[in-house]
């Protein structure tokens, strides 16, 4: 029997080929699917780091924004600051301009008084040369005043009349020369506020000038702050008699009782003045400067130097013609105009302006 020839392409040998060929496809398929998921894997580890990174940006933006507007807000109220740090610079330099200015107007009128001073002091002595009896008139005063040395420096003032007026002023400045020790005795109580010595001397000075009154004269005495009232209390309209004892009395006592207190009103005081009945034919005002205020109550609690002024100026309005306003003025810094327009108040009236010494009376 004839042998069939041996051919490479028989069917074992192709079924070897695809076999072989399977297993190459199978190992492929298991491969891939494998390098797939380690892909999808991947790709989803990258997603959600792409997403967190887009988050991240967007807050980051958002801080952004938020610092930027407030760098604008910061930048605006560094602009409004600087703004308010230049106008304050500029009020404190006018307002040392004018303290300068004060001062130079205070020490000035403290030379000029300090000279009036020496002046009276001379003229006393000159009385004393020309051998002028000291005692003379004691026997017309209505009260005696004691003190150390000769007190009677006050030569050009006018204790006369039929119906005599004080006015004392009782209001805070009494109390002290200076702004800083009017402040720290304005705090104190009435007793403490009693015993100040600017005040004990307004009030001797007031005394002294009862001292002076003809026997035969109507006076009366009224203090004043921010409103007027009688010392001796009573009706704001009666006069008292300046040769009754009692009436003498409770004006001394009342005085004694006074604490000074509050602003100023000159109008007030004023106006009490013609209120009188009849009305007074000379006036005796006891103060220390110009009003802090007028008819009604300030708006402000600071009062300018022109304020003052008008406040007086509005005061005098209220006068009646033909009265004599004779002024003593205590001292007091920062005032310099009092003095300037008192002695003009008294040359109007026919009055008489002093600065008393500070041993008087």
């Amino acid at each position: 029997m004839k042998r069939r020839p041996v051919t490479p392409f028989s069917l074992s040998f192709l079924d070897i080929m695809f076999c072989g060929f399977g297993a190459v496809v199978l190992l492929v398929l298991i491969l891939n699917t494998d390098t797939v998921k380690a892909r999808n894997q991947v790709f989803s580890d990258l997603r959600a780091e792409a997403v967190r990174l887009e988050e991240k940006v967007l807050i980051g933006e958002e801080d952004l924004v938020r610092k930027r507007n407030s760098l604008d807000s910061a930048e605006q109220q560094l602009v409004v600051t600087q703004g308010e740090t230049e106008e304050v610079i500029r009020t404190i330099k006018e307002l040392e301009v004018e303290i300068a200015s004060m001062a130079a107007e205070t020490t000035a009128l403290r030379e000029h008084v300090a000279s009036l001073s020496t002046d009276l002091k001379q003229l006393d002595e000159d009385k004393q040369r020309l051998g002028t009896e000291r005692g003379a008139g004691k026997g017309s005063q209505v009260l005696a005043v004691r003190g150390e040395g000769d007190r009677q420096y006050l030569t050009g003032l006018k204790v006369g009349g039929k119906r005599i007026l004080i006015l004392l002023d009782i209001s805070a400045s009494m109390l002290d020369e200076t702004i800083v020790d009017v402040v720290r005795r304005r705090n104190g109580s009435a007793d403490e506020r009693r015993i100040a010595p600017k005040w004990k001397r307004s009030r001797a000075a007031a005394v002294w000038l009862i001292s002076q009154l003809p026997a035969g004269a109507k006076f009366q005495v009224f203090g004043f702050n921010t409103q007027a009232s009688a010392v001796a209390g009573g009706s704001m309209t009666r006069w008292l008699s300046a040769a009754e004892p009692g009436d003498i009395q409770s004006v001394t006592k009342g005085l004694g009782e006074l604490a000074p207190e509050d602003g100023t009103s000159l109008y007030a005081a004023f106006k009490a003045a013609i209120g009188l009945s009849p009305r007074p034919d000379n006036i005796l005002l006891i103060t220390d400067g110009l009003p802090t205020q007028g008819r009604g109550k300030p708006k402000s609690t600071t009062v300018t130097a022109d304020q003052r002024l008008r406040h007086f100026e509005q005061a005098v309005k209220t006068l009646s013609d033909g009265i004599p306003v004779n002024t003593i003025l205590m001292p007091m810094e920062g005032d310099a105009w009092a003095a300037a327009a008192y002695w003009r108040l008294a040359v109007d009236t026919s009055g008489a302006f002093m600065t008393p010494a500070r041993d008087w009376p």
